[in-house]
């Protein structure tokens, strides 16, 4: 059935005798107490909402302002100088005295909101300033202590979830020649002399033709948009792609690597699905604490979008659907789809409860509709077939009704019917399977479309695959930290007369996954710990053993993509930084050449320091590649041609990397509880003949390694780049750590937080 019977509050038949009336005063209590908990969602949303309007301020502050000005009239002062006499003579059918007290009151408001508007300014100020990020470890200016100091001062009152939005800075639209000589210098290394001449040439035509009259456009933009790079970024790079979002968008993410909290599948459904519902209700009620700046960055607006979301096709371009709050969740098991109510008069079904109704799911012995079992595929595939099938058999009726459930849904729990993990008597083998798994499952049984689905297999393993156009990887990656750590469910009803379409779109599907190549590995001889030792950035270390990794696999460097993220900035999302520089390129080669170890040592120290420049750079809006993006985006509205700007953005991205963030260190024990290691996640890869590399530092021995690549290309081996990066990993170690005691306390090198 589409729906559950709902309850019947009351009935009354006319008889002879007259009306009889009879009520249901259980019913009559549920739907009272449902509209309590509504009304008390409305009252916290109301208050939250004026507590984030007068940050960093609170509002019994104004009340300290007017008995402040109030005291001071008492003692015959005038502390408005006049203000508040021209204001008393508006109130004409006041009393004397009344008239004072209102007078009082109003000019206190005024002041008080002028002191907002004041310490918000500065506080935006403040903000501004990221010279901390440019300084050595250890090594902390007066000025940035100050700087931290007075940042404390302004937010010390603990803030809501989004209270630090509108004093974000606007993210800064850097000088065309600045972009322009940063670019050059990044694929210098990549071209030969006459290539480099050739686009050096292009990039100079550009900049006296056509770059400034498209700066001036990207200028205005900036000044009335709140970030002149995020919503162009999300229409044109996610929502207008037309093919597959599964694989080449859509990233997944994994359970414990040695622990299953639980073997029992619908216990540990239950305890998942509460955990996030937990979760959704402290978003809700802005109750996560914002990381501090200096710390990391604070968390912002893509939290809103996390659940209750869908992405809808269309011919043309997607569109990203949010509701308010929906009391239930989507489920599919065996070919089925179910509709699992988590909420009864109010309340959260407690863990338990839904793991009643997920076993009752679970032994359900009814058989799917024709074409129900394969309807996912539809959003596996091409995006038009889907946006057209969508209009033609899912516009109206109980497709309609049905669809809505799915799309409505806090978000989407398949039941996997397979085995997954690490354990067994293949455990390498294994891990690549659960990757694939949660990357595209069997095509049909995940709904790509939700911002989220949880997966959660008959052993009680579980995992992720998260939509990527409504927020980016740390956001999602925050959720599940948290997750790591009697109503009725209902089948759909569906009427389908478009099974050749779901069959055209699965077949496009099945291709694409069959043709992923993923590899999933911990590396375990040495972590974060043993690199900080020697000085070094762990994230700059892993970088350049990438680079060099590729070049031994494919003899030549390419362009490389590491995701950095611009939440320093309001609405802000990612940047690119282009690991491949000519430092790590110099390295790369003295090492390969047999040069000396004082000479490599040296020239990796020189590409660590580039590095961490490059990654700075990114994360203060001076960047390279969104503003090329931006001026691209502006070239098309105009319509106009840059021969450059069209090099640019076709160059392929043959590696692509980001490391899986770990936000919530105070939730991790690993000294104590190391079996508690997380797998990260990992993503398709972006070119046809490139690799997508994802890894997580987890604690201070260990790094987890993600590699996929595509089976298609005979150039490429995500087991052989594997080997290849554990190789990278112990030569460079092997050549830092040569002759060099433990205890040496060499020049500090500039370290910065990473954030994806």
């Amino acid at each position: 059935m589409a729906e559950a019977h709902q309850a019947v509050a009351f009935q009354f038949t006319i008889t002879p005798e007259g009306i009889d009336l009879q009520l249901s005063y259980q019913a009559l209590n549920q739907i009272y107490l449902s509209g309590v908990r509504s009304w008390k969602k409305r009252v916290s949303r109301m208050r939250n909402r004026v507590i984030k309007g007068v940050y960093p301020a609170s509002p019994s502050s104004w009340l300290f302002v007017a008995i402040g000005i109030l005291a001071t009239m008492y003692m015959q002062s005038d502390p408005s100088m006049g203000l508040i006499a021209k204001i008393q003579h508006l109130h004409v059918s006041l009393s004397t005295q009344g008239q004072t007290m209102v007078s009082a009151l109003v000019f206190s408001t005024l002041l008080w909101l002028s002191l907002i508007l004041a310490l918000r300014f500065c506080l935006k100020l403040l903000l501004s300033y990221h010279q901390w990020m440019f300084e050595q470890h250890g090594r902390v200016s007066n000025t940035t202590k100050v700087w931290v100091t007075l940042l404390r001062l302004l937010s010390g009152r603990k803030p809501l979830l989004y209270s630090y939005q509108t004093s974000l800075p606007h993210l800064p639209v850097p000088a065309v020649r600045d972009t322009l000589t940063r670019y050059l210098e990044s694929v210098r290394p990549l071209l030969t002399d006459l290539e480099y001449k050739r686009m050096t040439d292009l990039a100079n035509e550009f900049e006296s033709s056509l770059g400034n009259r498209l700066q001036r456009y990207l200028k205005l933009k900036a000044l009335w948009a709140t970030n002149y790079v995020s919503d162009w970024w999300e229409e044109y790079i996610y929502l207008r792609g037309r093919g597959p979002i599964m694989v080449n968008s859509n990233y997944y993410g994994m359970d414990f690597l040695y622990v299953t909290p639980t073997s029992v599948q619908a216990a540990r459904a239950g305890n998942t699905i509460t955990a996030l519902l937990l979760y959704r209700r402290m978003v809700n009620r802005e109750e996560l604490t914002p990381v501090r700046l200096h710390e990391a960055f604070p968390h912002l607006s893509q939290c809103e979008r996390m659940f209750n979301t869908t992405r809808t096709p269309g011919v043309e371009t997607d569109v990203l659907q949010h509701w308010q709050d929906s009391e239930f969740v989507a489920v599919y098991s065996r070919g089925r789809y179910y509709r699992l109510w988590v909420y009864r008069a109010g309340r959260l079904l407690s863990a338990r409860e839904i793991e009643h109704q997920i076993q009752w799911i679970l032994d359900d012995p009814s058989p799917p509709l024709p074409g129900e079992e394969k309807l996912g595929a539809l959003t596996a595939g091409d995006r038009v077939p889907w946006a057209q099938i969508r209009k033609e058999h899912f516009s109206s009726g109980v497709n309609k009704r049905s669809l809505d459930i799915i799309e409505k849904a806090a978000f989407f729990v398949t039941l996997d019917d397979e085995a997954q993990g690490m354990k067994g008597d293949d455990p390498t083998g294994n891990l690549d399977r659960y990757a694939k798994s949660l990357l595209h499952g069997k095509c049909y049984d995940r709904w790509f479309d939700k911002s989220f689905s949880i997966v959660i297999y008959k052993n009680g393993k579980s995992g992720l695959n998260a939509e990527h156009s409504w927020a980016d990887a740390p956001t999602v990656a925050h959720l599940w930290e948290v997750r790591v750590c009697p109503t009725l469910s209902v089948s759909f009803l569906w009427t389908f007369g478009s099974r050749d379409q779901i069959f055209s779109s699965l077949t496009v599907a099945k291709a694409l996954a069959d043709d992923v190549d993923c590899h999933v590995f911990p590396f375990r001889d040495f972590g974060k710990g043993k690199i900080k030792k020697l000085r070094v950035s762990p994230d700059a270390f892993i970088q350049i053993s990438l680079q060099l990794a590729y070049f031994r696999d494919r003899g030549s460097f390419c362009l490389t993509y590491e995701a950095s993220m611009t939440r320093l900035f309001r609405e802000g999302r990612t940047e690119t930084v282009r690991s491949c520089s000519n430092q790590s390129c110099a390295f790369v080669k003295a090492l390969e050449g047999g040069e000396g170890a004082d000479q490599c040592k040296r020239l990796f120290r020189q590409a660590s320091e580039k590095h961490q420049n490059l990654y700075r750079m990114a994360m203060t809006g001076a960047g390279i590649d969104r503003h090329l993006f931006c001026l691209y985006v502006v070239s098309k509205y105009l319509g106009v041609d840059s021969p450059f700007l069209k090099e640019v953005l076709s160059e392929p991205w043959c590696l692509s990397t980001s490391q899986t963030p770990v936000q919530q260190m105070e939730l991790f024990d690993l000294k104590n509880h190391p079996d508690f290691v997380s797998l990260g996640g990992g993503f398709g890869p972006v070119a046809d003949d490139g690799y997508g590399v994802s890894y997580i530092i987890v604690g201070e021995d260990m790094i987890n390694f993600h590699v996929s690549s595509k089976h298609s290309c005979g150039e490429t081996d995500s087991h052989r780049f594997g080997a290849q990066i554990a190789k990278a990993l112990q030569d460079i170690m092997a050549v830092l750590s040569a002759d060099t005691p433990s205890s040496s306390k060499g020049p500090a090198q500039p370290q910065s937080k990473k954030l994806l």
